[in-house]
């Protein structure tokens, strides 16, 4: 060995264990044969996780409903925050980023649609509100230097498609152009369609609904999914003949009140705020985090996140 004792210069010395720091470099241990010194040097690893987790393991925020421009100010905010300190290698929107009231199936149901000229400025003005709430998120996540982004539409996205197919020639209102996804650098997953990442997959949360529809998913699709649509937080497991399955139903991050969700006509709601922090890690193996923001408020790793300051 090529050490020497700090104390009487003896090459005399052997290694005497390690000291391990959780979020710091380890470090060797020795001790002199000559003088008894015990004495430390640094390891050098080179390329160390710096926030302390395992350089294999990619992290992942999943963010439901959030309904622009219906979004809960605080619970975005928070989500911000989140994003900041988790810095994310991966994101993932579950759908239903705007509300596109303007097209809703629902509003025109029991009257008639007024002429096109009427309905333009309000899609546009929509438009605008939906790609100012993705500002603010994208500016966050290129902060945090997340590379990977995907886009699971959801069915009120979906209404804008649906309105375009009417007016082939306004094709600059299909939700893919009109919210810039390639040039966001989002992946983009069309309504109904499932992206899958390790073992864990995502969609909108449409096709299968009930009291309990966490069980009703694993039922109809015997795999791990996470979803968001309902706007609750369920989470369902299942043990099948090749393993453990879950299901996850992650809430939403919209207005809440009374004021923005007048179609409810005052009824009880079981809604919730959350989103979701995932760990891949081996051959597609994760863990899943539900953070639930309460009040604009939530904890992460002991760290306290106000979204109303």
């Amino acid at each position: 060995m090529d050490k020497l004792c700090p104390d009487c210069e003896s090459d005399q010395i052997y290694k005497y264990g390690k000291r391990v720091n959780k979020f710091k470099p380890d470090v060797q241990r020795y001790c002199c044969q000559e003088c008894s010194k015990q004495f430390e040097e640094v390891i050098d690893h080179g390329n160390y996780p710096k926030r302390g987790w395992d350089k294999d393991i990619k992290r992942a925020i999943v963010t439901p409903d959030k309904h622009f421009p219906y979004e809960d100010k605080p619970a975005i905010n928070a989500l911000i925050k989140a994003i900041d300190l988790v810095k994310p290698s991966i994101y993932v929107d579950l759908g239903d980023t705007g509300e596109w009231e303007s097209v809703s199936m629902w509003k025109w149901k029991k009257k008639k649609r007024p002429p096109l000229e009427y309905i333009i400025p309000d899609i546009e003005k929509e438009i605008a509100e939906v790609n100012k709430g993705m500002d603010i998120i994208d500016q966050a996540l290129d902060k945090a230097g997340c590379e990977e982004r995907h886009f699971c539409e959801g069915n009120h996205d979906n209404w804008l498609n649906r309105f375009v197919e009417g007016y082939p020639y306004l094709s600059q209102y299909k939700l893919k152009k009109a919210i810039k996804l390639d040039e966001r650098g989002y992946n983009y997953h069309p309504f109904g369609k499932f992206l899958k990442i390790g073992k864990l997959h995502f969609y909108h949360g449409h096709q299968y609904g009930g009291q309990y529809h966490t069980a009703n998913h694993l039922r109809k699709l015997g795999c791990n999914v996470m979803y968001g649509h309902w706007h609750d937080l369920q989470h369902m497991t299942a043990t099948h003949m090749d393993g453990p399955k879950a299901a996850w139903s992650l809430g939403c991050l919209k207005d809440m009140s009374t004021e923005a969700n007048a179609w409810l006509d005052n009824r009880r709601i079981n809604w919730a705020h959350a989103f979701a922090i995932i760990d891949f890690y081996g051959g597609g193996d994760f863990t899943v985090d539900v953070v639930q923001i309460i009040d604009g408020k939530c904890s992460i790793w002991g760290k306290m996140i106000d979204g109303n300051v």
